[in-house]
This record gives C-alpha cells, structure tokens and sequence, in this order.
C-alpha cells in the first residue's frame, strides 16, 4: 500500500535571516526571514520529510523546528527592507546588512541520497560548488534563480542582480530539475535557452505562473487573495511545488499547489500561519489524486516527471479555492511555526504596511528572502 512507501526526502539549503522592514526610516517590524524559514513552514505542515542546511551566528536567537550549524566566526544575515511613502509604486529597496558564512559543499550529508533538493540561499551563501554537490546527491534539483544571480553593493549592500551567464553557475544548467525565477528576475535568464536545459518556472504574483518544460508552456491559475506582504511568496510557491512532486503529482497540478500556498503567505504579515484543518483539507485531497494516478502501485510513484495537465486539473483548482475559503476556527486551529526572541516586534496592523493610512497594502515584487 502506498502508506508503507518510504517517505520522499528532501535536503534544503540556505541560511536563516534576520529581517527588519523600515518605512521612511522607521521600523515596522523584525522577523525570521530566509527562504528556508517559509519552504520548512510548507513541508512541516504538510508532513514531508525535510533536512535543512542553515548557517547562523551565535546571535541567532528564534526557536526553530530545523536547527541550524551556528558559525563562531560569523552573525546570522541581516536585511533591511526599506519602504518609502514618497513613491508612488511601492517597490522597496532591499540590502543585505551583514552576511552570515557561506554554505560549504563540507557543510552537506556525504552518505545520503534525497528526492529533491532546493537551493534556495538569499544572501549569497550557496556557492557554484555547493551547488553542484547537491546535483549529485539529490535526484532533482530545483533552484531559485535568486540564490545564483544575486550580488550585493560594497557600500551599502543594496541588492542587485547580474544575468546567469556571468554567475559562476550557469555551466550547471542542464544538470538542474527546476529553475524558478520571478518576474523581475526573468530578464537576466535566457529563458528561452534555459527551458531547453531545465524546466523553467516563472511566478508572477496576482498572475500565477508560467511553466516552461518540453517545449511547451503552461499558464497555472492564481488564487484570489488580499496581499498584505508579498514577503517569502516564492518561497511558499517552492514549498507546494515540491510537496506536489514528492506526492507524485503532474508538474502542473504541484504548480497550483505552488500558487496555493504562495496566496496563503502573502495574505499575512511575516511567516504565515497555516490553519491546520486547512492543511488536512489540502492533505486529503492530494491523497485523493494520488489514489487516483496510481492505486496501490506503490513502485511507479516519482518514477518519472508528467508535465501535461491532467484532465481534472480544474476540478483540482476549484477544490483548493473551496478549501481556502471555506470558515474555519482560527483561533483553534494554527500550525506552531518558529517563534520569535521576546525582543523582537512582529506587527500584524495592516496599515502600518499601507501607504496612505486606509489600509492599502504595500504592492511589489518579490518579497523579503
């Protein structure tokens, strides 16, 4: 029976932040940023099995599910997000204020295989040879564009990006699974060459995304939300796209997934908080199509990638709107996610995040790693 199936794995890789939002100057809010910190929110919840490489400094102080290596030589990264209400469009202004060590290929399990692996560092902490020790431990491999393209100002850290063929990574191209890339990040890929060499996934926030994989694209429906933060929005897409895929789901159908869980984070302020019986909800009804796909045949589970949509793929996307939006006791029913040092102020007052005080949220591209 599929339930007695070794669970899939999956190796994380990036380093946990300190993120403080500013807005003119004045800060807003402080919180446990880094990509790894939204995408081990999404595999807890959903109960798939995760091993987590994070480096921080001895002043890393949140109470986390997945402990980290703390480096002596070395503070935990640090960004500042900065927000002004003299623009007009909302964009903000991203620096990296400190920089915890890189990830080292040493850093690694050296005796274990994984399904999946997500290289998914924010400040530069994965490097090309990290990078490429994970290609050979990990069957699939799927990379945020940001951890390969980002580079920071000498002066004040202010993030910039470079295309990926002055990277140091691009060689490693044909070799990954999933490159996922937001709209403000496409323009330094050549997508049209990367789709030949990867499956290449392009989120568009309020849009969806795009997948681009075997010669041919496909547009995945968003879901309806209020956006509050667009913060680790990506990061929550990469968490539902891998859950779907380690169910064994079609790509597109865990892209949905990926857009489900992107709508759930930018919907809340921070880290989100998953409602559990939402969560069931979601649970069940992968279950359901993997019954589906494979009945009791256990040995053809993840044997191979489908990228074409199946037939009731829509059918999927109205069952998941009806999870979301159907009532359920918030009070009662929340994930415990990682917890925040007593001195730390994580604010949940939409305007304070509004540019005009009527509590309009604050629209921009991706949000803070």
């Amino acid at each position: 029976m599929i339930e007695n199936r070794k669970p899939p794995s999956c190796l994380v890789v990036g380093n946990y932040c300190h993120d403080v939002l500013m807005k003119d100057d004045v800060v807003l809010a402080e919180s446990l940023g880094g990509a790894v910190a939204f995408i081990s929110a999404v595999l807890d919840g959903v109960s798939i099995t995760s091993t987590l490489v994070s480096k921080v400094g001895p002043d890393f102080s949140y109470s986390v599910t997945h402990q980290p290596r703390v480096s002596p030589s070395s503070k935990t990264t640090l960004f500042h997000a900065h927000f002004s209400s003299q623009i007009q469009r909302q964009d903000r202004v991203l620096r990296r204020v400190r920089a915890c060590d890189p990830i080292a290929p040493s850093d690694l399990p050296h005796s274990r295989r994984f399904e999946f692996g997500l290289a998914v560092g924010v400040g530069g902490e994965i490097l090309p040879e990290t990078l490429e020790k994970m290609l050979d431990i990990c069957e699939t491999v799927l990379v945020d564009v940001q951890a390969l393209i980002r580079v920071f100002d000498a002066g004040d850290g202010t993030v910039k990006l470079i295309h990926l063929k002055d990277s140091g990574f691009h060689h490693l191209l044909p070799r990954i699974g999933f490159l996922k890339a937001s709209s403000d990040e496409a323009p330094y890929i050549d997508v049209e060459e990367a789709k030949n060499e990867c499956c290449v996934v392009l989120t568009n926030g309020k849009d969806g995304c795009t997948v681009n994989c075997k010669g041919a694209e496909q547009q995945i429906a968003p879901f309806p939300t209020v956006q509050m933060d667009p913060t680790g929005a990506g990061d929550s897409f990469l968490g539902g796209l891998v859950f779907g895929l380690a169910q064994g789901l079609t790509v597109p159908d865990s892209a949905l997934l990926g857009n489900f869980f992107g709508s759930l984070t930018v919907s809340q302020v921070g880290l989100p908080k998953f409602d559990l019986s939402l969560l069931q909800a979601v649970k069940d009804e992968v279950h359901r199509k993997k019954l589906e796909l494979f009945g009791c045949r256990e040995e053809e589970l993840n044997d191979k990638l489908v990228f074409a949509k199946p037939l009731d793929h829509d059918e999927f996307y109205t069952t998941l709107v009806r999870a979301k939006t159907t009532p359920t006791s918030l009070q009662e029913c929340q994930m415990e996610l990682p917890s925040a040092p007593p001195r730390l102020v994580e604010s949940h007052n939409n305007q304070l995040f509004s540019s005009n005080g009527r509590g309009e949220p604050i629209k921009s591209g991706d949000g803070i790693p």
